[in-house]
């Protein structure tokens, strides 16, 4: 049965894909700031490399989507593997030539790998029924799962794997080469994508303005509940590992702690879509709100190992349901034809949030500390919790389930 199913076997494969590319980008956040840190003169710039990847993320996702609308969503992704693949062989080489400014670059061309990768999300409902739609975002999500376990794992065990004789160990060098192979490897399963290209006379229909479509208040909560639950996760989990590191443990704790943090991620997404579909997603998103404002509670109350883990697994809840919410609510913002503008648009503002968190985060832990890097977020968490209150009270003063 899940064979013939067209809509099944995609999300089964996309799950694949998005476990193997999470599984690069999950070791890219626990090693990529410390190199960083190693390679930059300035302890400011540590988080300089992330975040032009997230900026990179950001400036492809609008192209990236129209061009998978083009030459179909199979042949899209392909194309960020490669670059993907290219950056991260790029990454090894700059950090054997201790080359910032390379490793930058390298750092861009995998942005631009993930900035195609954050469709598959989407791509699991091409095909899928409406009923579907929520079961399938999170069925894709949850292979993120896999990359909880695998990312860290292996930059563990790859992050000394390289050595120059004279020089001793190139830390952190091997990490890339393990990257550049998870990234090489989803194209085996994109290979058995089975999703139809869009028709020319499709593709000339480009359905409502922009403008329009963004002025529906559902479009706003959608995007912004997205936008805050990605860009708190990504400025908080941004600085974890330069502050677990500058408190004395060690880069195994590190990676332990960002290992727990993506499983929290993507766990959920197991039950997230029946969640949403039994309570409504207006009140997963604000249980996911809630997650996060327990993350600052529990990393401004210590600097403990446990304090680290707890603050992250709470922070990969809230993003999960905050994200994975604002998706779900997203595909009832647009017909089939105003698909590819309006899911580029939502990711450009997505990916805009966390590239600007990203550059913030490392400078404001530098300057200001690890609390002030917490309590920073809590105007963003309060903005969503207005936002999602406004939504249920005045709009659907009844019931928020199912809307």
């Amino acid at each position: 049965m899940i064979a013939r199913d067209p809509s099944v076997r995609n999300v089964i494969l996309l799950a694949c894909c998005q476990a193997l590319s999470m599984s690069a980008m999950s070791m890219n956040m626990t090693v990529t700031v410390l190199v960083g840190q190693s390679l930059s003169v300035d302890p400011a710039f540590a988080t300089l490399p992330l975040a032009l990847q997230f900026t990179a993320t950001m400036l492809t996702t609008m192209p990236a989507s129209q061009l998978m609308r083009r030459v179909g969503r199979q042949m899209g992704f392909s194309i960020g593997v490669v670059i993907g693949v290219t950056g991260a062989l790029l990454a090894v080489l700059m950090i054997f030539e201790r080359n910032f400014v390379g490793f930058c670059v390298g750092s861009v061309l995998m942005g631009v790998f993930m900035g195609f990768s954050v469709f598959y999300r989407h791509a699991a409902t091409d095909t899928a029924s409406d009923a579907f739609r929520s079961k399938a975002i999170s069925m894709v999500m949850a292979g993120g799962v896999v990359s909880a376990l695998l990312g860290p794992e292996l930059a563990k065990r790859s992050y000394d794997l390289f050595e120059i004789d004279g020089l001793g160990t190139v830390t952190y060098a091997g990490c890339f080469a393990v990257v550049a192979l998870l990234q090489a490897s989803v194209l085996i399963f994109l290979k058995f994508v089975d999703i139809p290209r869009e028709t020319a006379q499709q593709q000339e229909d480009s359905g409502r303005p922009l403008k329009e479509i963004v002025r529906q208040p559902r479009f706003v909560v959608a995007a912004s509940g997205a936008m805050i639950g990605y860009g708190v996760m990504s400025f908080v989990m941004t600085a974890t590992p330069l502050a677990i590191v500058s408190c004395g443990f060690v880069f195994t704790d590190a990676a332990f702690v960002i290992q727990w943090h993506a499983f929290a991620m993507f766990a959920p997404s197991f039950f997230t879509g029946s969640l949403i579909n039994r309570f409504g997603v207006l009140r997963i998103m604000m249980i996911g709100a809630a997650a996060l404002l327990g993350c600052v509670a529990v990393t401004i109350s210590g600097i403990e190992l446990f304090q680290f883990w707890w603050g992250l697994v709470l922070l990969g809840i809230g993003w999960n349901f905050l994200f994975i919410g604002g998706t779900s609510m997203l595909g009832e913002c647009h017909t089939e034809a105003e698909k590819a503008k309006v899911q580029g648009l939502n990711d450009f503002l997505v990916f805009s949030t966390v590239a600007v968190a990203s550059f913030s985060a490392g400078a404001i832990f530098h300057l200001f500390g690890w609390n002030a890097v917490n309590l920073s977020v809590l105007p963003m968490i309060a903005i969503i919790i207005v936002m999602l209150l406004w939504k249920m009270r005045f709009l659907h003063p009844v019931s928020a389930v199912g809307d």
